[in-house]
């Protein structure tokens, strides 16, 4: 049996490391893979309207093809605002603008590139991972306090820290499939 306070304390660090899973699907998704993506460019920021807007707040963004981004802009005078947005965004794609929308061919691939972006994924693998430990680690103070202001048996406290590794190492396994799996998108030829 544990006690309530530290069943809550153990769902906070859960929905924590929750929080850390779904910043790496973000990141990760950023992370280009050798085919067109709508989030590779929906987070860059265009100056419209006098401030400064996530592009997919003034356009429309499709993939119609595996290559190829096509950005439809709600209105069209925000066209060049856009398509300076995407270059001053260092992508490494170019942007083509035609009057009416714009287009962004995605290239394949070289080797060197797909070696970068899989050392770039681990690298987020790696700060999710941080994250996740360092939840553990406030948790894991938490209970100890909790324990000993509340005067808890010891076996409580070690069944808490139980449950907290357990949570710990489900989440760095989800971690470790993410990364699996994204680096298997990016080496895919």
């Amino acid at each position: 049996m544990i006690a309530e306070k530290l069943k809550k304390l153990l769902e906070d660090a859960g929905q924590q490391m929750d929080h850390s899973l779904e910043h790496l699907t973000i990141e990760l998704g950023h992370i280009r893979a050798g085919r067109a993506s709508a989030t590779m460019v929906e987070d860059v920021r265009v100056d419209a309207y006098d401030s400064m807007m996530p592009l997919n707040q003034v356009s429309s963004i499709s993939t119609p093809s595996h290559d190829l981004i096509v950005i439809q802009p709600w209105d069209k005078t925000q066209l060049g605002a856009i398509e300076r947005a995407i270059q001053a965004a260092n992508l490494g794609i170019n942007p083509t603008n035609d009057g009416e929308l714009i287009r962004i061919g995605i290239p394949p691939l070289t080797e060197e590139r797909r070696t970068e972006l899989a050392k770039q994924a681990r690298v987020k693998g790696e700060e999710a991972k941080v994250s996740i430990r360092n939840v553990r680690r406030d948790a894991k103070n938490q209970i100890q306090k909790l324990q000993s202001d509340e005067h808890m048996p010891e076996d409580m406290r070690y069944e808490a820290e139980d449950r907290l590794q357990k949570h710990t190492d489900e989440h760095t396994g989800k971690v470790v499939a993410m990364l699996e799996k994204k680096e298997k998108d990016i080496m895919a030829v």
